[in-house]
Protein backbone atom coordinates (compact mmCIF):
# COMPACT_ATOMS: atom_id res chain seq x y z
CA UNK A 1 0.00 0.00 0.00
CA UNK A 2 1.26 3.27 -1.41
CA UNK A 3 1.32 6.04 1.07
CA UNK A 4 2.89 10.12 0.93
CA UNK A 5 5.26 10.39 3.09
CA UNK A 6 5.13 14.38 4.55
CA UNK A 7 8.17 16.12 4.37
CA UNK A 8 10.74 16.63 7.28
CA UNK A 9 12.66 19.55 7.75
CA UNK A 10 16.33 18.34 7.96
CA UNK A 11 17.77 17.13 11.22
CA UNK A 12 21.14 18.90 11.27
CA UNK A 13 19.77 21.89 10.45
CA UNK A 14 17.72 21.81 13.21
CA UNK A 15 19.97 20.77 15.56
CA UNK A 16 22.43 23.80 14.70
CA UNK A 17 19.65 26.08 15.07
CA UNK A 18 18.81 24.67 18.50
CA UNK A 19 22.44 25.29 19.53
CA UNK A 20 22.48 28.66 19.26
CA UNK A 21 21.24 30.67 22.24
CA UNK A 22 18.93 33.86 21.97
CA UNK A 23 19.17 36.50 23.67
CA UNK A 24 16.35 37.26 26.47
CA UNK A 25 15.31 39.91 24.14
CA UNK A 26 15.54 38.08 21.44
CA UNK A 27 13.85 35.06 22.89
CA UNK A 28 10.73 37.03 24.05
CA UNK A 29 10.79 38.42 20.25
CA UNK A 30 10.00 34.94 18.85
CA UNK A 31 8.07 33.61 21.73
CA UNK A 32 5.75 36.98 20.98
CA UNK A 33 5.42 35.86 17.07
CA UNK A 34 4.62 32.15 17.69
CA UNK A 35 2.26 32.79 20.43
CA UNK A 36 0.34 35.47 17.90
CA UNK A 37 0.32 33.01 15.20
CA UNK A 38 -1.22 30.39 17.46
CA UNK A 39 -5.13 31.76 16.61
CA UNK A 40 -4.18 32.01 13.00
CA UNK A 41 -3.14 28.61 12.55
CA UNK A 42 -6.31 27.47 14.38
CA UNK A 43 -8.42 29.28 12.26
CA UNK A 44 -7.08 28.46 8.57
CA UNK A 45 -5.84 24.71 9.13
CA UNK A 46 -7.88 22.90 6.35
CA UNK A 47 -8.42 26.08 4.26
CA UNK A 48 -6.82 26.56 1.05
CA UNK A 49 -5.07 29.58 -0.46
CA UNK A 50 -3.92 30.95 -3.58
CA UNK A 51 -0.53 32.89 -3.93
CA UNK A 52 0.31 34.71 -6.86
CA UNK A 53 4.24 34.44 -7.37
CA UNK A 54 6.26 36.89 -9.32
CA UNK A 55 8.39 40.35 -9.19
CA UNK A 56 11.36 40.37 -6.90
CA UNK A 57 10.64 37.14 -4.92
CA UNK A 58 10.90 35.28 -7.68
CA UNK A 59 14.10 36.50 -9.07
CA UNK A 60 16.33 37.37 -5.88
CA UNK A 61 17.59 34.22 -4.92
CA UNK A 62 16.93 35.21 -0.53
CA UNK A 63 13.41 35.73 -1.32
CA UNK A 64 13.10 32.95 -3.60
CA UNK A 65 14.01 30.71 -0.89
CA UNK A 66 12.15 32.00 1.74
CA UNK A 67 8.81 32.36 -0.75
CA UNK A 68 9.58 28.17 -0.90
CA UNK A 69 9.86 27.66 3.00
CA UNK A 70 6.84 29.38 3.34
CA UNK A 71 4.89 27.14 1.02
CA UNK A 72 6.51 24.13 2.78
CA UNK A 73 5.13 25.65 6.10
CA UNK A 74 1.55 26.29 5.42
CA UNK A 75 1.11 22.58 3.86
CA UNK A 76 2.97 21.20 7.18
CA UNK A 77 0.52 22.50 9.63
CA UNK A 78 -2.46 21.77 6.99
CA UNK A 79 -3.28 24.80 5.11
CA UNK A 80 -3.66 24.07 1.01
CA UNK A 81 -1.33 26.57 -0.57
CA UNK A 82 -1.90 26.79 -4.39
CA UNK A 83 0.80 28.77 -6.27
CA UNK A 84 0.06 30.61 -9.94
CA UNK A 85 3.47 31.91 -10.67
CA UNK A 86 4.24 35.02 -13.55
CA UNK A 87 7.15 35.05 -15.67
CA UNK A 88 6.72 38.18 -18.12
CA UNK A 89 10.63 39.02 -17.78
CA UNK A 90 11.33 35.66 -18.92
CA UNK A 91 9.51 35.76 -21.82
CA UNK A 92 10.55 38.62 -22.78
CA UNK A 93 14.66 37.96 -21.87
CA UNK A 94 13.78 34.69 -24.50
CA UNK A 95 12.01 36.18 -27.38
CA UNK A 96 14.98 38.70 -27.05
CA UNK A 97 17.45 36.61 -27.41
CA UNK A 98 15.38 34.33 -30.21
CA UNK A 99 15.05 37.70 -32.00
CA UNK A 100 11.71 37.74 -32.01
CA UNK A 101 10.28 41.07 -31.73
CA UNK A 102 7.51 41.98 -28.76
CA UNK A 103 4.89 44.27 -29.41
CA UNK A 104 2.07 45.02 -26.54
CA UNK A 105 -1.37 46.52 -26.51
CA UNK A 106 -2.23 47.97 -23.47
CA UNK A 107 0.45 46.78 -21.66
CA UNK A 108 -0.35 42.86 -23.24
CA UNK A 109 2.16 40.92 -25.32
CA UNK A 110 1.15 40.17 -28.57
CA UNK A 111 1.50 36.40 -28.65
CA UNK A 112 1.58 34.98 -32.08
CA UNK A 113 2.09 30.93 -32.91
CA UNK A 114 5.81 31.80 -32.54
CA UNK A 115 5.37 34.03 -30.11
CA UNK A 116 3.73 30.83 -27.80
CA UNK A 117 5.62 28.44 -28.36
CA UNK A 118 8.08 30.46 -26.28
CA UNK A 119 5.60 31.42 -23.77
CA UNK A 120 4.58 27.67 -22.84
CA UNK A 121 8.35 26.55 -23.31
CA UNK A 122 9.37 29.67 -20.67
CA UNK A 123 6.10 29.39 -18.37
CA UNK A 124 5.24 25.40 -18.24
CA UNK A 125 8.96 24.12 -18.27
CA UNK A 126 11.76 26.58 -17.12
CA UNK A 127 9.66 29.00 -14.54
CA UNK A 128 7.24 26.29 -13.75
CA UNK A 129 10.11 23.47 -12.75
CA UNK A 130 11.98 25.96 -11.08
CA UNK A 131 9.47 26.62 -8.68
CA UNK A 132 8.68 23.15 -8.51
CA UNK A 133 12.47 22.08 -7.63
CA UNK A 134 12.77 24.85 -5.10
CA UNK A 135 9.95 23.88 -2.94
CA UNK A 136 10.76 20.04 -3.01
CA UNK A 137 14.93 21.56 -2.28
CA UNK A 138 13.00 23.21 1.03
CA UNK A 139 11.47 19.64 2.32
CA UNK A 140 8.42 20.01 0.27
CA UNK A 141 6.62 17.95 -1.81
CA UNK A 142 5.61 20.49 -5.19
CA UNK A 143 3.66 19.32 -8.63
CA UNK A 144 4.09 21.81 -11.35
CA UNK A 145 0.37 22.10 -13.77
CA UNK A 146 -0.17 24.26 -16.90
CA UNK A 147 -3.94 24.86 -17.77
CA UNK A 148 -3.89 22.04 -20.14
CA UNK A 149 -3.04 19.38 -17.26
CA UNK A 150 -6.52 17.32 -16.21
CA UNK A 151 -7.92 20.68 -18.47
CA UNK A 152 -7.50 22.60 -15.52
CA UNK A 153 -8.12 25.80 -17.15
CA UNK A 154 -10.18 26.36 -20.05
CA UNK A 155 -9.93 29.74 -22.07
CA UNK A 156 -11.46 31.65 -24.91
CA UNK A 157 -9.63 34.17 -27.00
CA UNK A 158 -9.32 37.96 -25.23
CA UNK A 159 -10.76 40.44 -27.61
CA UNK A 160 -9.19 44.00 -27.33
CA UNK A 161 -10.98 47.28 -28.54
CA UNK A 162 -9.27 49.89 -29.06
CA UNK A 163 -11.22 53.58 -29.78
CA UNK A 164 -10.09 57.04 -30.57
CA UNK A 165 -12.62 60.66 -30.82
CA UNK A 166 -12.64 60.47 -34.34
CA UNK A 167 -13.69 56.63 -35.00
CA UNK A 168 -17.64 55.66 -35.00
CA UNK A 169 -17.19 51.87 -34.00
CA UNK A 170 -14.57 50.53 -31.43
CA UNK A 171 -11.44 49.00 -33.53
CA UNK A 172 -10.73 45.32 -32.62
CA UNK A 173 -7.66 44.48 -32.11
CA UNK A 174 -6.36 40.42 -32.69
CA UNK A 175 -3.51 40.06 -29.84
CA UNK A 176 -3.06 36.30 -30.92
CA UNK A 177 -2.73 33.81 -28.17
CA UNK A 178 -3.64 36.15 -25.42
CA UNK A 179 -6.65 34.72 -23.25
CA UNK A 180 -9.25 34.82 -20.84
CA UNK A 181 -10.19 32.27 -17.94
CA UNK A 182 -13.57 30.74 -19.05
CA UNK A 183 -13.75 27.60 -16.42
CA UNK A 184 -11.51 26.26 -13.89
CA UNK A 185 -11.38 22.07 -13.27
CA UNK A 186 -12.18 22.20 -9.62
CA UNK A 187 -11.51 18.39 -9.47
CA UNK A 188 -7.60 18.74 -10.06
CA UNK A 189 -7.00 20.99 -7.29
CA UNK A 190 -9.43 19.38 -4.61
CA UNK A 191 -7.69 16.11 -5.28
CA UNK A 192 -4.61 17.92 -5.20
CA UNK A 193 -5.49 19.63 -1.98
CA UNK A 194 -6.24 16.57 0.18
CA UNK A 195 -3.02 15.36 -0.73
CA UNK A 196 0.54 16.40 0.98
CA UNK A 197 1.26 17.78 -3.03
CA UNK A 198 1.30 21.81 -3.43
CA UNK A 199 0.25 22.44 -6.82
CA UNK A 200 2.39 24.93 -8.28
CA UNK A 201 0.68 26.27 -11.56
CA UNK A 202 1.75 28.06 -14.88
CA UNK A 203 -0.83 31.13 -16.45
CA UNK A 204 -1.53 28.91 -19.67
CA UNK A 205 -5.35 27.69 -20.85
CA UNK A 206 -6.32 25.53 -23.65
CA UNK A 207 -9.00 26.39 -25.92
CA UNK A 208 -11.82 24.47 -27.17
CA UNK A 209 -10.13 24.03 -30.15
CA UNK A 210 -7.37 22.98 -28.19
CA UNK A 211 -5.10 25.78 -28.54
CA UNK A 212 -3.31 27.23 -26.22
CA UNK A 213 -3.38 30.77 -24.29
CA UNK A 214 -1.17 33.00 -22.31
CA UNK A 215 -3.24 34.61 -19.30
CA UNK A 216 -2.53 37.13 -17.44
CA UNK A 217 -1.24 35.12 -13.83
CA UNK A 218 -3.31 37.55 -11.09
CA UNK A 219 -6.54 36.69 -13.33
CA UNK A 220 -5.32 33.07 -12.85
CA UNK A 221 -5.00 33.19 -9.51
CA UNK A 222 -8.23 35.04 -8.96
CA UNK A 223 -10.46 32.64 -11.10
CA UNK A 224 -9.26 29.78 -9.14
CA UNK A 225 -9.46 31.49 -5.91
CA UNK A 226 -12.90 32.59 -6.70
CA UNK A 227 -13.43 28.68 -8.27
CA UNK A 228 -12.96 26.93 -5.07
CA UNK A 229 -14.23 29.28 -2.70
CA UNK A 230 -11.20 29.49 -0.93
CA UNK A 231 -10.21 31.12 2.46
CA UNK A 232 -7.25 33.60 1.36
CA UNK A 233 -6.21 35.26 -2.46
CA UNK A 234 -2.57 36.48 -2.05
CA UNK A 235 -1.15 38.98 -4.94
CA UNK A 236 2.22 39.25 -4.03
CA UNK A 237 4.23 42.99 -5.36
CA UNK A 238 6.51 44.72 -5.86
CA UNK A 239 5.15 47.39 -3.27
CA UNK A 240 4.34 47.77 -0.23
CA UNK A 241 0.64 47.92 -0.47
CA UNK A 242 -1.97 50.42 -1.49
CA UNK A 243 -1.80 53.82 -0.68
CA UNK A 244 -3.33 57.08 -0.42
CA UNK A 245 -2.30 60.19 -2.06
CA UNK A 246 -0.23 61.05 0.62
CA UNK A 247 1.21 57.54 0.35
CA UNK A 248 0.50 56.36 3.48
CA UNK A 249 0.00 52.18 3.09
CA UNK A 250 -3.58 51.25 3.32
CA UNK A 251 -3.57 48.49 5.55
CA UNK A 252 -7.36 47.51 5.27
CA UNK A 253 -10.36 48.32 2.79
CA UNK A 254 -13.68 46.89 2.06
CA UNK A 255 -14.73 46.85 -1.59
CA UNK A 256 -16.28 49.40 -1.31
CA UNK A 257 -13.66 51.73 0.17
CA UNK A 258 -11.26 50.00 -3.00
CA UNK A 259 -14.04 51.53 -5.44
CA UNK A 260 -14.05 54.74 -3.83
CA UNK A 261 -10.43 54.84 -4.63
CA UNK A 262 -10.47 53.45 -7.89
CA UNK A 263 -12.78 56.65 -8.66
CA UNK A 264 -11.17 59.29 -7.24
CA UNK A 265 -7.80 58.49 -8.84
CA UNK A 266 -5.60 57.64 -5.98
CA UNK A 267 -5.80 53.68 -7.51
CA UNK A 268 -4.69 53.84 -11.28
CA UNK A 269 -2.33 52.73 -14.31
CA UNK A 270 -1.04 49.12 -13.71
CA UNK A 271 -2.52 48.47 -10.53
CA UNK A 272 -6.15 48.39 -11.41
CA UNK A 273 -5.81 44.90 -13.45
CA UNK A 274 -4.68 43.77 -9.84
CA UNK A 275 -6.95 45.37 -7.70
CA UNK A 276 -9.80 44.52 -9.61
CA UNK A 277 -9.24 41.13 -9.25
CA UNK A 278 -8.91 40.78 -6.08
CA UNK A 279 -11.74 42.74 -5.97
CA UNK A 280 -13.73 40.54 -7.96
CA UNK A 281 -12.47 37.36 -5.91
CA UNK A 282 -13.56 38.86 -2.82
CA UNK A 283 -17.33 39.50 -4.24
CA UNK A 284 -17.36 35.92 -6.08
CA UNK A 285 -16.68 34.36 -2.24
CA UNK A 286 -13.49 34.43 -1.39
CA UNK A 287 -12.97 35.40 2.21
CA UNK A 288 -10.10 38.11 1.82
CA UNK A 289 -7.71 39.38 -1.17
CA UNK A 290 -4.37 40.61 0.19
CA UNK A 291 -1.78 42.97 -2.06
CA UNK A 292 1.28 41.95 -0.28
CA UNK A 293 5.11 43.17 -0.85
CA UNK A 294 6.47 40.46 -1.75
CA UNK A 295 10.25 42.08 -1.14
CA UNK A 296 10.14 41.57 2.31
CA UNK A 297 11.36 37.89 3.62
CA UNK A 298 8.50 35.70 4.41
CA UNK A 299 5.90 38.18 3.66
CA UNK A 300 3.28 35.27 3.21
CA UNK A 301 3.54 34.00 6.66
CA UNK A 302 3.72 37.69 8.53
CA UNK A 303 0.56 38.47 6.36
CA UNK A 304 -1.22 35.76 7.10
CA UNK A 305 -0.07 34.74 10.85
CA UNK A 306 0.61 38.25 12.42
CA UNK A 307 -2.05 41.31 13.60
CA UNK A 308 0.39 43.78 11.10
CA UNK A 309 0.82 41.86 8.01
CA UNK A 310 2.64 43.62 5.10
CA UNK A 311 0.29 44.82 2.51
CA UNK A 312 -3.37 45.60 1.98
CA UNK A 313 -6.24 43.26 2.90
CA UNK A 314 -9.44 43.75 1.00
CA UNK A 315 -12.89 42.23 2.36
CA UNK A 316 -16.30 42.40 2.32
CA UNK A 317 -16.80 44.39 4.94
Amino acid sequence: MLGIMRPQIGQQTFQMRIAMPLSRDAAFNVAQVLSEALPYIQRFVGKTIVVKYGGNAMTEEELKNSFARDMVMLKLIGINPIVVHGGGPQIGELLDRLNIESHFVNGMRVTTSQAMDVVEMVLGGLVNKDIVNLINQNGGQALGLTGKDGQLIKAKKLKVTQQSPDMQQPEIIDIGHVGEVAHINTKVLEMLASSDIIPVIAPIGVGEDGASYNINADLVAGKVAEAIKDEKLLLLTNIAGLMDKEGKILTGLTTEQVNELIADGTIYGGMLPKIQCALDAVKAGVNSAHIIDGRVNHSTLLEIFTDEGVGTLITNS
